[in-house]
């Protein structure tokens, strides 16, 4: 679907008073070391223990049916995640073992419609997708953004919106709503993940129209993007907005000076279960998330981690993505 710049900006401005993303674009890390609150930013109490009472829900065999035979006979649905590193999406309870989320709980309803056991595998970001080339994983739930160059290699089923989140400490002064806003700034960014091509991409913009550079920085976990932050190294963090956006909640040292769509200005993002192309799961998976959105569990999952403003209304299969670069 291609929205109008005007439409996106409004998205960009609600999601942003409630706890929105993506990030997305989000792939990127961030925890929650700097404090341990457990509210999010529009009030919405979270319960970060191993006992999480998730919201479950009935099979439905039709659905099931679609699911693969190996997969069937299996009976488990092996989801590679990321290590547990963005609150609220995918992370470590205070057992620092259990991962819980809106991740892992929207996983374990796709496995309820489907019949299936869910099997959380984490790892690196990197190597989510080596993982899902190798066969090693039926599916990706770890706030994977659609692209059009990733449509070459994978299957998309949607199930979040995808709003990326600029990170600043508190009174920094200034607000990202395009290209030539972060001219001239320091700002970090995870290698590897939609937000950097976004970043990179707006840089180049910049160079041709006589701006100056933005100084990108990378680290290698959370917890030193938000140090160089602190220590004034960086002057803003890109990551996904949810991730933002409850870091600022527990902190209160931070805020988030700009929101934009995942997949750019024409494009609204969208995160989606990602299986490597032509396994023959994707339309299982796009039809288990319909069923759970219109059940209604979707929504209490979304509720429970104050992400209801992140809700798709209607799931899609492979949807228009970030697009290519141009040459």
């Amino acid at each position: 679907m291609s929205l109008p710049r005007r439409a996106l900006v409004a998205a960009a401005a609600g999601l942003t008073a409630t706890l929105l993303l993506t990030a997305c674009g989000g792939e990127a890390a961030a925890d929650l070391n700097a404090g341990k609150g457990n509210t999010a930013p529009d009030g919405t109490k979270v319960n970060l223990t191993a006992d999480q009472k998730r919201v479950t829900t009935g099979k439905v065999d039709a659905i099931a049916a679609l699911v693969p035979e190996e997969i069937r006979k299996r009976g488990t649905l092996r989801v590679v995640d990321s290590l547990g590193t963005t609150p609220p999406l995918d992370f470590y309870a205070d057992d620092n073992k259990t991962v819980i989320g809106a991740e892992p709980d929207i996983a374990y309803l796709v496995g309820d419609v489907l019949g299936l056991k869910v099997e959380l595998n984490p790892v690196s970001w990197e190597n989510i997708f080596v993982g899902l080339d190798a066969g090693k994983y039926d599916a990706g739930f770890s706030n994977i953004t659609v692209t059009e160059a990733r449509k070459e290699k994978y299957d998309f089923a949607t199930y979040r919106l995808d709003i990326l989140g600029f990170e600043a400490k508190k009174g920094a002064g200034w607000k990202v709503t395009g290209p030539k806003d972060v001219a001239g700034h320091t700002i970090a960014v995870a290698s590897g993940t939609n937000q950097e091509k976004l970043l990179i991409g707006w840089n180049e913009e910049n160079l041709r129209n006589g701006l100056k550079p933005v100084d990108i920085k990378y680290f290698q976990n959370s917890a030193d993007y938000y140090l160089a932050l602190g220590s004034g190294r960086i002057d803003a963090y890109l990551g996904p907005n949810p991730t933002a956006a409850f870091h600022v909640a527990q902190t209160g040292e931070t805020e988030i000076i700009g929101t934009y769509s995942g997949a750019g200005a024409d494009v609204l993002g969208k995160i989606a279960a990602t299986t490597k192309k032509d396994n023959g799961l994707v339309k299982a998976l796009h039809e288990a998330i319909g069923e759970i959105v219109k059940n209604g569990t979707y929504g209490q999952v979304l509720k429970r981690w104050g992400l209801e403003n992140e809700a798709v209304q209607t799931p899609e299969l492979n949807p228009p993505g970030l697009p290519k670069p141009k040459a």
